[in-house]
Formats: C-alpha cells, structure tokens, sequence
C-alpha cells in the first residue's frame, strides 16, 4: 500500500488530480483502447475534480478516450434531481471536460430490475477488460462506495441498504432532514473495486481518522471495508495530516520517509 500523507485538503486534491493526468497521459489512450475511470462522488473528490477540469482546459489531460464508471446510485432518485448522483457527475465534472457522453456509465437508480441493472453494469466493465484506476472516497465507518461495514469483500454490483451512519452523514445533502435521504442505493461491490488495477482512495479530515487507522494498522475485514486495500497490489490511499492522527507515529514517519525518497 502506498500512502501519500499532504498537509490539507487542497493539496490532497492536486495531488490527487496529477495523479489521474499521469495515469492517462501515460496510457496514451484511442478510440480503440481507451483508458477506463472508476470515479466516486461525494465531498472528497470535488476538489480533485475541479484541479482535472483545469488541467483539462490547460490542454494537459484529455478525456475524449476515457471511459467513466461510477461507483454508485441512489434507488428513487431521477438523474434531474439536484441530490442524484448523475446530477452531481454532470454538474460537478463532466460538463467541464472534453468527454464524450457515450462514455459515461452510471447505475440507473429509476430502474425496475435491479438485478439486470447490476448484471449489466458488471458486463459492462468487463467488456472493456478491467478499470485501470478506480478512485473512491471512504466514509467514517470505513466504507467505500455504499459498501457498509458487514458487506462481504468479494461482493459485486447490487443493492444496498444504507446505515443509519450514513444516513446522517448524506442528510448535509437534503436540508439536514434524514427522512429525505434515500434508504437503499444501487452501488458497485468491494470485489468490483479491487477488480481495478490500481484503486486511489481520497480521505481528509479528523472525521476520517478512525477509519483510516483501520485501514491501514487493523486487520482485514468485512467490518472495516476499507482494509481490503491492504490486499491490493496496487492500492494508494491520499490523506491529510488531520486524518492520520490516529495512527502510531512511527507509521506515518514510515510513509512520509518513504514517499521522501521516492520524490528524489
């Protein structure tokens, strides 16, 4: 696992967005190849994806060859819905960058099979392979996508139930009101995640502390989503100083050395 431990947010969101731009000018991806992009929504990635938008406007990455998957979905919401996460991609990100909209895959959350919906979303990634770079956020209680604490970690595209913790961290989203925020979501499995090549999770914040130390210091398990980055070969985890202090000293001493002499 590497970690890239940055003194705030904004320098997670540039580093975070480099990193994005280096993966696919590396690729050098074509119409016939492109380069594949799990992406997440949320507050963690907006800064990311506002450092994109500016690279891409620069002229330094382009996305017209990038394939986008999103992690996720709320069950009832239509894509107009100021709160859905197809609004939010659209708003937020694709309507910025040179990418084709034939492109974009999202879960439709209006959908009457679920199980289809999730069938063929996994279809749909495979059929290009693999995703070379999935970037996720992690919640307080260690999940990433809506893969709660509990959820098996070879799990794959389906439906969700949402924690009440997550409830009330999303209600920030619909006035502050918990009855508002939607109970069940349509979201990509663990198992579909580390699929990817390489998996960048973004965590900020003292909020995200706990859930950090179990990802990197605790045991792998279904409780603590996040820790299965541990088995990952190719697995980058970019926080802040804040969301480190509930690890030992010595482990992040040992990450910023080793990211000291990588830079070098």
């Amino acid at each position: 696992m590497r970690v890239i431990i940055n003194s705030n947010y904004d320098e997670c969101s540039s580093w975070a967005a480099n990193y994005v731009a280096y993966k696919i000018n590396r690729f050098r991806p074509t119409a016939d190849k492109p380069f594949v992009l799990g992406l997440p929504t949320g507050s963690s990635p907006i800064g990311m994806y506002q450092n994109l938008i500016k690279l891409n406007q620069a002229g330094k990455v382009s996305f017209e060859n990038v394939v986008t998957f999103n992690m996720d979905e709320y069950i009832g919401l239509p894509p107009a819905h100021h709160e859905s996460y197809h609004f939010f991609m659209h708003e937020t990100f694709f309507k910025h960058i040179n990418i084709k909209p034939s492109n974009i895959n999202m879960l439709n959350g209006m959908t009457t099979d679920y199980e289809k919906e999730c069938r063929d979303y996994e279809a749909k990634i495979k059929s290009y392979g693999k995703i070379h770079l999935f970037i996720g956020g992690v919640g307080t209680d260690g999940h990433i996508a809506f893969n709660e604490p509990g959820s098996s970690l070879s799990s794959r595209t389906r439906v969700k139930t949402l924690t009440m913790e997550t409830i009330r961290s999303n209600a920030r989203f619909f006035n502050n009101d918990i009855n508002l925020v939607p109970k069940t979501a349509l979201t990509v499995g663990v198992g579909t995640i580390t699929d990817a090549e390489e998996v960048m999770i973004i965590a900020s914040g003292a909020n995200k502390a706990e859930a950090l130390k179990h990802g990197i210091e605790g045991s792998i398990s279904h409780m603590w989503p996040i820790s299965i980055l541990q088995m990952h070969q190719h697995g980058i985890i970019v926080c802040d100083e804040a969301a480190t202090k509930e690890l030992r000293p010595e482990t992040v001493k040992y990450f910023k050395e080793i990211e000291q002499r990588t830079m070098k």
